[in-house]
């Protein structure tokens, strides 16, 4: 893998792209066809604000499928670790807790491609996700921020 970004996906996650990568070079790809023979066929083309927008809706959709095949062919899958070593991996669910809160916050570890925090899954690459890899169990992670540093302390990982 020398030389090339690597896109750190789930299984999960790489099967969802392959789905989405099927369904925009077959479905998708059709429809912005379809879209774009009716407008053609629509006559004059200087003032044709549908032909406009098709056009736009097809380099958008290229744009989409190039981006999903450079993911799947730099992907590399990660997966739970099997050994419990307490230290905070890829694919591992983390607990922590915020220094002066009294509610812990449960992560699971994915690369950028998956990342959605507000359904619990952050990215290594997210200064939260910096802060915590590689930390283990009973460790404090600092994430810096404008207003000063927060400060969570790792309850779990597996």
């Amino acid at each position: 893998m020398s030389g090339r970004t690597v896109v750190y996906l789930t299984p999960e996650g790489f099967q969802a792209l392959e789905k989405e990568l099927a369904f925009l070079t077959t479905v998708r790809r059709q429809e912005v066809a379809a879209r774009l023979h009716g407008a053609l066929s629509e006559g004059e083309l200087i003032e044709n604000a549908e032909l406009e927008e098709a056009r736009r809706e097809q380099a958008f959709l290229e744009g989409r499928i190039i981006e999903v095949e450079e993911q799947l062919r730099k992907a590399e899958i990660i997966s739970k670790t099997e050994d419990n070593d307490g230290i905070v991996h890829l694919g591992d669910t983390v607990l922590v807790r915020e220094e002066g809160v009294d509610t812990d916050e449960e992560y699971l570890m994915v690369g950028s491609a998956e990342a959605d925090p507000r359904n619990g899954r952050i990215s290594n690459e997210s200064p939260l996700g910096r802060a915590l890899i590689g930390k283990r169990v009973g460790e404090k992670a600092v994430v810096r921020a404008p207003d000063g540093d927060i400060v969570f302390k790792i309850i779990s990982s597996s």
